[in-house]
């Protein structure tokens, strides 16, 4: 199992933090009608409830946002993911499918606001992961995206570099359909430990239903 640190750097604009991670072996597919209609039911669900303004305000959000602006940046430029995906579902625009991993880790991050970063964990370098936060100039090709600067931005880093970003994932690390051991982290940036728990029980009924997965374990990390 993964060992994950948070650093002294997070600790400091947000010592309230606390994470979950979920392991576990899956078996990727690439697409799940069911999944889709949950996907879409939560999505209707959200266009009947919020706006594209009052969604800054769920706890979640509003806390990540604000842990941007004290490390230096901008949450509107470079966009939380959970956010940016909630956005695109209030405006009725039509969430890109990748596969049945992928997808499921987007309905996760949008029922609970949180950005959750998922992995391929066969593609770490090795046994411990860092919550920091990035620099100036540090290499990092997040999927789909290319090279973005990542500095002022929370960071997950495993012994090579940069695997994960509140904003976008890395390529090096991410999830395909050949993937079969999933490490999920869940970032707690309003301290509401008892909603992360259900955050990553959620995930492990989703792997149980899509995956054909038992679940796998989950432990919790904080500050």
């Amino acid at each position: 199992m993964m060992k994950v640190i948070v650093s002294q750097e997070i600790k400091s604009v947000c010592p309230e933090f606390v994470g979950a991670c979920v392991e576990a072996e899956v078996v990727n597919t690439p697409y799940s009608e069911e999944l889709w209609k949950e996907i879409e039911a939560l999505g209707n669900k959200f266009r009947e409830e919020l706006t594209t303004e009052s969604l800054k305000e769920m706890t979640s959000i509003a806390a990540t946002r604000r842990v941007y602006k004290a490390c230096g940046k901008d949450p509107s430029r470079y966009r939380p993911a959970s956010e940016a995906l909630i956005r695109r579902v209030l405006q009725g625009k039509e969430l890109y499918q990748r596969d049945t991993l992928v997808d499921l880790i987007n309905l996760a991050s949008i029922a609970f606001g949180y950005s959750i970063g998922g992995f391929d964990a066969d593609k770490f370098v090795g046994d411990t992961l860092t919550l920091g936060i990035g620099r100036e100039g540090e290499p990092y090709e997040g999927i789909g995206r290319g090279l973005i600067n990542i500095h002022g931005l929370p960071v997950y880093r495993d012994a090579q570099g940069g695997v994960g970003t509140p904003t976008s994932d890395n390529e090096r690390t991410k999830m395909m359909l050949a993937t079969t051991h999933l490490l999920v982290l869940i970032n707690g940036y309003d301290g509401d430990e008892r909603r992360v728990c259900q955050n990553a029980e959620y995930i492990q009924e989703l792997l149980r239903k899509y995956c054909q997965s038992d679940g796998g374990t989950y432990f919790v990390y904080r500050t």
